[in-house]
């Protein structure tokens, strides 16, 4: 009988041009499991971090995919498309002299306005669902789509540099931002603010929470024995801490409520048994803490 996969996370740069779903196949049959997930998606046109889960440690991926999460990109302001990046059709575009009259402080002032608590209306070609389907999808049937607007944080949206290029404008910037913002849409709302039009033309992701993509590996690098993040470490690294005794770990594996003295800060907490392994994620209700994800004994590597 084979040996059952290791549980952990693993840290991917993704490619230009293929599927978070295309990676997510490429590493079932690298980790001989068909138990793996990601923690949102990239569009094909966009490259950098993605972060999978692998065996019970995809229920870990629900706390990833809310983190905040940093992009770098280029926006090319003179030209808007049907998808608000380069993948789509032109809807119009500035002319030369318009785009040479924008001036830096213009770009800065706009910038501004779309930093901080915002409502931005996602593209329309998003994953979000209109009566049950993917916009993206009416969008293709030929069917006209209003998205409402959406509250989001975009905690950074700084210019780094800017080129001219054939009648363009191209804008290098990094964003910081809550989960659920869409860099498209920033892209767009930076061009219309600006009278000009804009859109993505690159895109990338350099981190989700605590994890970056510094400390990634393309899939050609990738060893998933040698790269897996233990399930324990990635807890560490997402939750407070909460240590516990032999009986504890045993009590909570089996369901029990522990009461434990002193305050505790709300939200999920890393419950780790004295031997390093990750038990399960707990909430406190008062003194007791309450397991709400259980972590099998018997998958975490040695880490």
């Amino acid at each position: 009988m084979n040996q059952r996969p290791a549980s952990g996370i693993l840290l991917v740069d993704k490619p230009q041009g293929i599927t978070s779903h295309d990676v997510v196949a490429r590493v079932r049959r690298l980790a001989g499991t068909r138990k793996v997930g990601h923690a949102g998606t990239l569009d094909p046109m966009a490259t950098g971090l993605l972060i999978l889960g692998i065996e019970s440690s995809t229920r870990l991926l629900t706390y990833v995919v809310g983190a905040a999460k940093e992009y770098t990109a280029t926006i090319r302001l003179g030209s808007s498309t049907t998808t608000d990046d380069a993948e789509g059709d032109e809807l119009g575009r500035a002319r030369a002299e318009s785009v040479a009259a924008v001036e830096e402080t213009a770009i800065r002032r706009v910038m501004a306005r779309l930093t901080g608590d915002i409502e931005q209306v996602p593209s329309a070609v998003s994953a979000i669902k209109v009566d049950g389907k993917r916009a993206y999808a009416r969008v293709r049937a030929g069917e006209e789509v209003q998205l409402a607007s959406r509250p989001v944080t975009v905690s950074a949206f700084e210019l780094l540099s800017s080129t001219t290029r054939d009648g363009y404008l191209d804008l290098d910037v990094r964003v910081e931002c809550s989960s659920g913002t869409y860099i498209r849409a920033l892209a767009r709302d930076l061009g219309m603010g600006l009278g000009v039009g804009g859109h993505l033309t690159a895109l990338r992701r350099t981190r989700i929470g605590p994890f970056t993509v510094t400390d990634a590996r393309t899939l050609d690098e990738l060893d998933v024995a040698e790269e897996l993040i233990g399930p324990a470490v990635a807890a560490r690294r997402l939750f407070p801490v909460l240590d516990l005794d032999a009986q504890q770990a045993v009590d909570l594996g089996h369901g029990k409520k522990l009461a434990l003295d002193g305050e505790r800060a709300p939200g999920p907490q890393a419950a780790i048994a004295p031997d390093g392994r990750l038990v399960g994620l707990v909430e406190f209700h008062g003194g007791t803490a309450r397991s709400i994800v259980n972590f099998p004994p018997d998958e975490e590597r040695a880490s």
